[in-house]
């Protein structure tokens, strides 16, 4: 055995974060780590290089082809780290040293355990750079972090654990911040390195569709101990612990129609919070009085598959459904969605100056944020916005709601343009139009009662005090919270509670349309599926009109009527989410597609065979290009003759009809992807 982990503690302060963690790996295994946040995943990951923070004890052993690390000096560590273990930090751009070129600290990780010359260290840096896919090695070892883009500067982490040929390859969620399809492509810059290296993978992620298509073991962490471990296609299909089944039956699919999703009652507990017996027990269905007795012990569910639950033997035979409540969502009221436009966008331009200079700046150029959005909802309509980072979403949402003349195009809210809104005018609008923002702590005022918070845009609208605090308590059991905590503050609620208050805030005045940006994406799996339920089951009560903007495209799925997806501030398709999803027409919604795991390991792996990978970043918003901006990525312009080419590089492609489907594309070919 390569690793072996037996034992081993955590505390932060005297406060248990890792109880009793046991993990093995052999040479060349993938080990999948997955869990809630507080699950103890990240602590566990850390923990076997000894790069916990000072207020951290370990207790236990983890032993490294026979070589304890637990109590071992600094120094012995030294040797380890970047040697033997290599390790992918989830934020690179923490990780590297800002002052110093990638090129540099790369080399600097060889010759720390390599006698080599400066300039032998310096190849091995460029080496490894072209080995991980970053175009022109020789030229961008030369750039500094910030000068990288987060799927580079990931991809420049994994060259630096891969320098020295290391056995084991720690990755700590290593695709969390990422698009879809910068993520595909750092999963396959690791399976470049365990192919080249040799390597055994520990792959710490909260994505089981990730975890689906690279591990062949998975450990389920809840509450700091593992409560499920086995071959990765055993677990996933029939798991004997509630827990992996209740997170299973949270996730939405993309390969699976829209369907109410099966939420995780409750929240973990928090670190020194175990409780007695099974930590699970609380929010468990299935939960006995002698649940409670004590810790149960893993047992065995199949060959090398077991489970820390008494009734494991049940559980595997069982779906989600049949263990957890589904909440009943009403259908929505046949009228709905009727022809009533509620926005209408055409041609949707925005631009920001780029300035040089301090002492006397001057315009250098722009940077094209939304250049040709057109956009269509209808009463009770869900349209989804999608698009890599930087494709110009969220400029769109602000220019939106700005509620003013915009650059470029026109805005209709509610059959009236926003050009020439008065104040009057523009007060009654925003009424009509509220939004849910994505980080739900941040846009709470952790000064004020929730109840104060729910009512403010009440007050705002001219409420008398008495009158708003007296519909706090129906706006909080609106969306599924306790009526009688109109006086706790947001640090008493969970992640999950908190974007519910942010709901019913939006909600209290009535709006016609919500506006909500990346609403669940800050939320864990099992919380997120009880967010996405209520969001159903308001539009299908109020009649609410959602325009919702994600890069999950698995949440799109399942919340969306329509979808949009936008590439460097254009609409490059749009139409009903069944069309799209199943017969894409773009080739930049094939790639997006087809990036997109599953958390069905037989499945994703035979998607992985067919996916399309796009090549690079995409490029710059600063120019404007002439012809399709998608070429420089795109398979099918790669295959055209020159006739075809030239139209594809002199020739916009004409935008599609918010009305139905179609694709920006001078030639578009179906293809199934999903």
């Amino acid at each position: 055995m390569l690793l072996e982990v037996t034992d081993l503690h955590v505390e932060f302060d005297g406060k248990p974060a890792v109880r009793g963690v046991d993990l093995s790996l052999r040479r060349g295994e993938v080990l999948g780590l997955v869990g809630e946040s507080g699950s103890g995943k990240s602590a566990t990951a850390l923990a076997l290089l000894g790069l916990l923070p000072g207020n951290a004890t370990v207790r236990g052993s983890v032993r490294l082809d026979g070589q304890e690390l637990v109590g071992a000096s600094d120094r012995d560590l030294s040797r380890v780290r970047g040697a033997r273990i290599g390790v992918v930090f989830q934020d690179p751009l923490s990780a590297f040293t800002p002052v110093y070129r990638i090129g540099d600290q790369i080399a600097e990780a060889v010759r720390a355990h390599r006698d080599v010359s400066r300039e032998a260290a310096r190849e091995r840096a460029v080496e490894l750079l072209d080995l991980v896919g970053i175009p022109r090695a020789r030229e961008r070892a030369d750039a500094y972090p910030h000068e990288f883009s987060g799927g580079m500067r990931q991809r420049a982490m994994i060259a630096m654990a891969m320098a020295n040929d290391p056995d084991v390859i720690v990755a700590d969620e290593p695709t969390t911040a990422l698009d879809v399809t910068i993520q595909a492509q750092v999963l396959d810059v690791l399976r470049t390195a365990r192919r080249e290296t040799g390597a055994a993978l520990v792959l710490v992620s909260h994505d089981l569709g990730v975890v689906a298509g690279t591990a062949d073991r998975v450990a389920v962490m809840y509450a700091g101990r593992v409560v499920e471990n086995g071959p990765v296609d055993e677990v996933f299909r029939a798991p004997g612990m509630p827990y992996t089944l209740g997170l299973l039956g949270a996730v939405p699919r993309i390969d699976e129609a829209a369907q109410v999703l099966v939420p995780v009652p409750g929240a973990a507990p928090g670190a020194g919070e175990p409780g007695r017996g099974c930590a699970f027990a609380p929010r468990c269905p299935l939960a006995e009085e002698r649940c409670l007795a004590g810790v149960p012990e893993p047992e065995a569910v199949g060959a090398g598959h077991t489970a820390a639950c008494l009734r494991s033997g049940e559980v595997a035979g069982l779906a989600p459904r049949d263990v957890f409540p589904v909440p009943e969502i009403p259908r929505p009221d046949s009228h709905l969605p009727d022809s009533k436009a509620v926005l209408k966008v055409r041609g949707l331009a925005r631009t920001f100056p780029v300035h040089k200079g301090n002492a006397f700046k001057r315009r250098v150029g722009s940077v094209y944020a939304v250049d040709g959005v057109d956009l269509d909802i209808g009463r009770g309509e869900t349209l989804a916005l999608v698009g890599e980072s930087g494709s110009g979403k969220s400029t769109t949402l602000f220019e939106l709601l700005e509620l003013k003349r915009p650059e470029g195009g026109d805005i209709e809210l509610f059959g009236r343009s926003v050009d020439g809104l008065g104040t009057a005018g523009r007060r009654a609008v925003r009424q009509r139009v509220q939004i849910v923002f994505q980080d739900p702590m941040a846009s709470l005022d952790p000064r004020m009662p929730v109840g104060d918070i729910v009512t403010e845009p009440l007050r705002a609208q001219g409420t008398d005090r008495a009158t708003a605090a007296r519909r706090a308590p129906a706006l909080l059991e609106l969306v599924g919270l306790d009526p009688a905590h109109t006086e706790r503050y947001p640090h008493e609620f969970s992640g999950g509670q908190r974007q519910r208050i942010g709901i019913a805030r939006a909600l209290s005045v009535e709006p016609d349309l919500l506006v909500l940006d990346e609403p669940v994406s800050a939320l864990d799996v099992s919380v997120q599926a009880g967010v996405l339920n209520l969001l159903r089951r308001l539009k299908a009560e109020l009649g609410l009109a959602y325009l919702f903007v994600s890069h999950d495209l698995s949440v799109v799925r399942h919340i969306a009527d329509r979808v949009s997806v936008m590439y460097l501030g254009r609409t490059v398709e749009s139409g009903p989410v069944q069309d799209v999803f199943e017969r894409p027409l773009h080739p930049y919604t094939q790639a997006l597609l087809s990036a997109v795991p599953v958390p069905d390991p037989p499945r994703e792996r035979a998607r992985q065979r067919e996916r399309i990978l796009l090549t690079g970043d995409p490029p710059s918003p600063t120019e404007r290009y002439a012809g399709c901006r998608f070429r420089a990525r795109c398979a099918v312009y790669a295959e055209l003759g020159a006739p075809e080419r030239a139209r594809c590089e002199g020739e916009v492609p004409v935008a599609p009809d918010p009305g139905h489907h179609g694709a920006a594309c001078h030639f578009p070919r179906v293809r199934e992807v999903v």
